[in-house]
């Protein structure tokens, strides 16, 4: 099916509206300049490739620069001879129709697959605590240390890349051919949120361990102090980890939340995994063994189990660190407010990658823009926002640490559907971008301010390159003197083009407005995410 957008003619670009970040802004004063700003690159000398300049490919949907500078691709034909032309006066748009989202909406967006995921595991794991307490569930009485376990082993695989990349595989490849759409936006929703199911086991892990430490306490006559000791250890390590999680430490103070999170998990897993050695070794001390039905029960099976499982814990938190590597990287800088970023080697469509300055301390994860697997490269579009994004235009490197296994976003459940629509603001394009290059069935959305300028040739190349007209629209609020209605043009675009799901990324405010919109019109979408 063929789609003519009716916006399509109009200038392109931007971010969404005046409470976007500066990256997303693109605050440049083009009354003073013709031409788009010189980009500058920093590259290792190991990266294939030669920085010399590269035309933009405009056909009339990018922003009025005539002219590209400096890039990661090659260029010979002059500009000389462009002519510079006045700028075409566009009126603004009409102001975007405003509607109250009804209340039952409003619920079901806030109580999404995440929450209620968390609230089942939660619930099932008090449940379980409450009736162990008042002697109605012997199994787990018997069994503490495996609850303990198996609820912080399950947490680890919900964030485990390559248990994702494989839970991916098996969804998309079994449900695409013969699934109905209902059944498939379950999956896509769940695979979304399934971080729900890792904060649930987490929190009811340490639940767990704390009514064992009690326990142990109750009946400490008994116990060695080495198991007593590494217990409330145990206890002040998983709390640690815990708390460093919760949202409001996340959004206010992320560095804080990558370390104490992530080394306070480990030693809170190093320390669990001592507790459990020691207290199976404490229990062989008192083994009674039952004979019943011809079944011999051995305790010491269990603390074998156990221990495995400890061991299972450390390889599924040691593999994706496995694969830590420092690769050179070529850093093009088209603005203050944007640092595209090259690899070498081509990706796979909808994931996303963690980079950081050290290999062990704060990883930050962005999305990947790639032409396909045997290309020769792929590329992250980071907005300068924080101290980390900062420091990669003020000090561009020419090296960075990177985990070699790329972890799967939403935008990979995209080869589920048949039909969709990628929308994005801002630098919200890094993500959303790779979707519609390598696939001809899902439509691009770009909504954003002075966007050449301020993302440069190279992201211009990519989609002109790879994507038709008639399958993108580019909505530059700069030129067009503000935002589009949202709402219209995702509605219309979803009745000609025939999509059957929106994928959605934007900051909070133009996520939820447009999550709002669609579950109001009956589009199904899926919105970002915040929890990486």
């Amino acid at each position: 099916m063929s789609f003519r957008s009716p916006y399509h003619e109009t200038p392109s670009e931007g971010s969404f509206n005046r409470e976007f970040s500066d990256a997303e802004k693109g605050q440049h004063d083009t009354s003073r300049v013709a031409l788009a700003p010189m980009s500058k690159v920093y590259a290792s000398d190991k990266v294939n490739g030669h920085l010399t300049a590269f035309p933009p490919a405009h056909d009339g949907n990018m922003s009025s620069a005539t002219q590209s500078t400096s890039s990661f691709h090659n260029y010979s034909k002059s500009d000389s001879s462009l002519p510079i032309l006045p700028k075409k006066k566009i009126p603004p748009p009409p102001p975007p129709k405003k509607q109250e989202p009804r209340k039952s909406t409003l619920f079901v967006l806030w109580f999404n697959t995440y929450k209620r995921l968390f609230v089942f595991v939660v619930t099932l794991n008090l449940v379980g605590i409450v009736l162990t307490s008042v002697g109605q569930f012997q199994y787990a009485q018997d069994n503490l240390g495996s609850m303990v376990l198996g609820n912080l082993l399950f947490a680890i695989l919900m964030r485990n890349e390559l248990f994702f990349r494989i839970l991916y595989m098996a969804f998309i490849y079994g449900l695409r051919s013969w699934a109905s759409l209902r059944m498939k936006l379950m999956a896509a929703s769940f695979l979304q949120h399934v971080g729900g199911v890792h904060s649930g086991c987490a929190l009811s892990g340490t639940a767990w361990l704390v009514y064992y430490i009690v326990q142990i306490l109750s009946h400490r006559s008994i116990r060695e102090p080495a198991v007593l000791i590494s217990g409330i250890v145990t206890v002040v390590f998983i709390i640690t980890s815990v708390v460093s999680a919760l949202p409001w430490v996340r959004n206010n103070h992320h560095n804080i939340f990558e370390r104490y999170h992530r080394f306070a998990g480990w030693l809170g897993l190093a320390a669990t995994w001592s507790f459990v050695v020691l207290i199976s070794d404490n229990h062989r001390k008192h083994l009674v063994y039952h004979l019943h039905d011809h079944l011999v029960r051995l305790p010491i099976l269990t603390t074998i189990w156990k221990r495995l499982a400890s061991d299972i814990a450390f390889f599924r938190i040691a593999l994706p660190w496995v694969t830590i590597r420092q690769v050179p990287v070529e850093v093009e800088i088209p603005s203050s407010k944007v640092a595209v970023l090259r690899f070498n080697r081509g990706m796979q469509q909808g994931l996303l990658g963690r980079i950081g300055r050290s290999a062990l301390m704060e990883y930050h994860a962005f999305g990947i823009i790639s032409e396909g697997r045997h290309s020769p490269y792929h590329y992250m579009v980071c907005g300068v926002q924080g101290d980390f994004t900062k420091s990669l235009v003020a000090n561009p490197p020419t090296k960075i640490w990177t985990r070699e296994l790329k972890f799967a976003g939403i935008g990979h459940a995209s080869a589920m559907f048949k039909r969709g629509i990628r929308v994005c603001t801002g630098t919200g394009i890094g993500a959303a971008l790779s979707t519609c290059i390598q696939s001809k069935n899902w439509f691009l959305i770009w909504i954003g301010s002075d966007q050449y300028n301020t993302f440069g040739s190279t992201i211009s190349r990519l989609i002109h390159d790879n994507i038709e007209p008639d399958r993108m629209i580019l909505w530059d609020t700069k030129e067009r003197g503000g935002r589009p209605d949202t709402m219209q043009l995702l509605r219309d675009t979803w009745n000609n083009f025939g999509a059957e799901v929106i994928f959605i990324t934007s900051n909070m405010k133009g996520n939820d407005e447009m999550m709002q919109g669609c579950r109001e019109e009956g589009m199904h979408a899926f919105g970002t995410l915040w929890d990486f």
